[in-house]
């Protein structure tokens, strides 16, 4: 589904390029548009393979441990608005997932049994502000912020038994780069995305720290 999703937003992308007029004029360039890929550092460490697995119990013994842990990072597609030199506003949309399989051991730690895959998504949907206090033909830097939605759902039930829980979500991103070739760019963010339902309830915390992306301005 992620690769789906990520395949369209990039065929979005080239459209948008392909309708862009040739100005050479930046500032002239009101709306921006990029797609790009974040980190799934905090999933990484909060949600990974068992260190160890028990050998030394009788056969008899079971246990089930998730296995086999793929990460899927983040994906996600942003559009921005520029109002003045140093102010945007806009929307984005992320994307990422996590998946296990769950294995079932005897305590000599033999298979016994493995489920089909297991799996749970974020979709993050946020308008998003944005703080550009360093402008050059080439090179911009800026700040921003967002804040709005965590979509989370996947195989497993919370304690009412849904399997789709959506809480709210925030995203910081401390220091923004930007370099140009006219309306093309590219880009790197240094920030964080939190999600969250509850205090117990934690969907990412300093997730998507480090961010790169690709755009175009028209």
């Amino acid at each position: 589904m992620a690769k789906k999703l990520y395949l369209l937003l990039v065929l979005c992308f080239v459209a948008t390029a392909a309708m862009a007029e040739t100005r050479t004029d930046r500032i002239a360039w009101k709306n921006e548009l990029r797609v790009g890929w974040g980190d799934q550092l905090f999933e990484s460490l909060m949600w990974h393979n068992p260190t160890s697995i028990i050998t030394t119990m009788p056969a008899s013994w079971q246990k089930t441990y998730h296995e086999n842990y793929s990460h899927n990072q983040h994906i996600w597609v942003e559009y921005q608005r520029r109002f003045n030199r140093w102010f945007g506003l806009g929307a984005m949309m992320d994307m990422s997932e996590v998946g296990w399989n769950d294995v079932t051991r005897d305590g000599t730690g033999a298979e016994l049994s493995r489920s089909d895959r297991k799996y749970f998504y974020n979709v993050v949907i946020m308008p998003t502000v944005r703080f550009t206090y360093f402008h050059h033909p080439n090179v911009n830097l800026y700040s921003g912020l967002g804040l709005g939605v965590d979509i989370n759902g996947g195989t497993e039930a919370n304690a009412k038994g849904q399997k789709t829980d959506i809480g709210a979500a925030f995203n910081l991103t401390v220091f923004g780069v930007s370099a140009n070739y006219k309306r093309f760019f590219c880009s790197f963010d240094l920030g964080g995305m939190f999600a969250l339902k509850n205090k117990d309830t934690i969907f990412m915390a300093s997730s998507r720290m480090l961010n790169v992306g690709l755009g175009v301005r028209f």
